[in-house]
């Protein structure tokens, strides 16, 4: 079996997903077969493995780091939320319903199995498994059945390297009192302490980390500077989400709905020196871009009232009037359509209906059971007609147009949607967004040529590596797991 390390933060965004893929990347440089995991994973950002689960997008990214295909045994349990107060819960890739967070809560500890089983089957084809986990150890309040944080690390005897957030300031306090509100036995198995995303001077840091080992008796194993690599992010709090403005010549406006989902569709984009992506959530901060892009979302008709409400539904129909190119993906080309029905009441009430943005010719029949698939295919409409994409489908219900064929993708005049997420993976979609565009700008056609985002990734995952390798007493983190490095 294989030996077990876990990360924790001190909250969440503290950035502990970027260390595991850190970890992920050096241990696979390394040579030795390694695998992430996070039992239990919260974000609306999810993946469509090659047979059909859907998990974390976390948890690919890690995957990738180390050299595996992603697989749904990494995170055994995905919420995604859709309401406040509910999430769909997802087990081993498949639905398995929607619950309050109270009745979830209640059955936690049901899954301990399931987890276990997961783990185990992993475990046995690694030398080393890279265990993530979720929010805070030292919520108190949530630790009663807990399943992914030191209930986890108990369970399979992993030692641990907690991570505190210097960013917003409070970085001893962060983790002097998550260590000072835990067990006897759960401080034991904290072995190491790491300060992320610093900027300046680290010997200024010097007093305060002796004082902190000292009055812990746990090492700190480094202080990462604030990295500018370029991962995906699935966290609702990640910077590309925060992202109001840019410097480039094509303005790319995506509207940021409430529960939108799978928002890194759109980051290729970014390396593309004219595309530039802002997130706008109102009227005033829209203006008037290049193109207005619809990105997915957990509740379709949630948001699409939200729209409504925000003057935005109004805003996208006059821009798209005026001959502005629109563009949406998934929850967001059911939107463009003429209706959005819920008979079943998988959104909504059974029986809701609501108006769609108008400007696509199909309508959009919600339905209980989930469409998960990997799709491969050469696109036949939109500005990126002709281009390879390797993409898959999560969503719930199917638009068809009005003869009743069933779409995947739908364009007219200026507007042009599709049901595939990994849409600008590959760098001809990318590239011939980017020309489309230019031409309706006036712009010179851009000449240059992109790799794909997935070698741009594997760079990435390099440089990743190297940045903590740097910053980390890796031998210390080897003797933790104990392997002699």
């Amino acid at each position: 079996m294989a030996r077990p390390i876990m990360v924790m933060g001190t909250m969440s965004n503290s950035g502990k997903s970027l260390l595991v893929t850190a970890l992920c990347r050096i241990f696979h440089q390394d040579g030795y077969r390694v695998a992430p995991f996070k039992s239990q994973n919260m974000a609306l950002n999810s993946y469509v493995t090659w047979d059909g689960g859907e998990m974390g997008r976390a948890q690919v990214a890690q995957a990738e780091a180390c050299g595996r295909q992603p697989d749904v045994r990494m995170n055994p349990i995905l919420l995604k939320p859709t309401s406040d107060v509910g999430s769909q819960v997802i087990l081993r890739g498949k639905v398995e319903g929607t619950y309050r967070a109270r009745d979830y809560f209640a059955k936690k500890k049901d899954y301990i199995p399931l987890i276990r089983e997961c783990y185990d089957e992993l475990a046995s084809d690694c030398d080393i498994m890279v265990i993530e986990g979720a929010g805070s150890p030292a919520e108190i309040n949530l630790k009663q059945d807990d399943i992914v944080n030191m209930g986890m690390a108990r369970l399979v005897d992993a030692p641990v390297l907690l991570v505190g957030d210097i960013d917003p300031g409070g970085v001893f306090a962060q983790l002097y009192g998550t260590v000072a509100l835990l067990e006897k036995e759960e401080q034991a198995r904290i072995k190491g302490l790491i300060i992320n995303k610093f900027r300046g001077d680290k010997s200024l840091l010097d007093p305060g980390i002796t004082m902190l080992e000292e009055r812990l008796g746990i090492p700190v194993l480094g202080t990462v500077p604030y990295l500018t690599v370029d991962i995906d992010d699935e966290d609702s709090m990640s910077g590309f989400l925060l992202q109001k403005q840019h410097h480039k010549q094509i303005d790319l406006a995506v509207l940021r709905f409430p529960r939108i989902s799978n928002f890194t569709d759109f980051s290729p984009l970014e390396q593309h020196r004219m595309l530039g992506v802002r997130f706008v959530e109102s009227v005033q901060e829209l203006g008037e871009p290049d193109m207005i892009l619809l990105p997915g979302t957990k509740n379709t008709l949630g948001d699409l009232q939200w729209m409504k409400e925000t003057g935005l539904f109004e805003a996208v129909r006059g821009f798209a009037a005026r001959g502005g190119a629109v563009f949406g993906i998934c929850g967001g080309f059911q939107m463009l359509g003429e209706e959005l029905s819920d008979p079943e009441g998988v959104e909504s009430a059974p029986g809701t209906a609501a108006q769609g943005l108008g400007l696509l010719p199909m309508r959009t029949v919600f339905a209980k059971e989930k469409t998960r698939t990997r799709k491969q295919m050469t696109l036949q409409q939109g500005p990126c007609k002709g281009c390879y994409v390797d993409g898959y489908e999560i969503h719930m219900g199917v638009s068809r147009d009005g003869s009743g064929n069933s779409l995947i993708e739908c364009s007219k005049d200026n507007v042009y949607g599709s049901y595939l997420h990994g849409f600008f993976d590959e760098a001809a979609p990318v590239e011939a967004l980017a020309a489309y565009l230019a031409k309706g700008k006036g712009l010179p056609e851009p000449t240059e040529h992109l790799v794909s985002h997935r070698a741009y990734k594997e760079a990435q995952y390099d440089l990743l590596a190297d940045a903590l390798r740097a910053h980390l007493d890796m031998d210390r983190i080897y003797e933790i797991i104990g392997i002699k490095a």
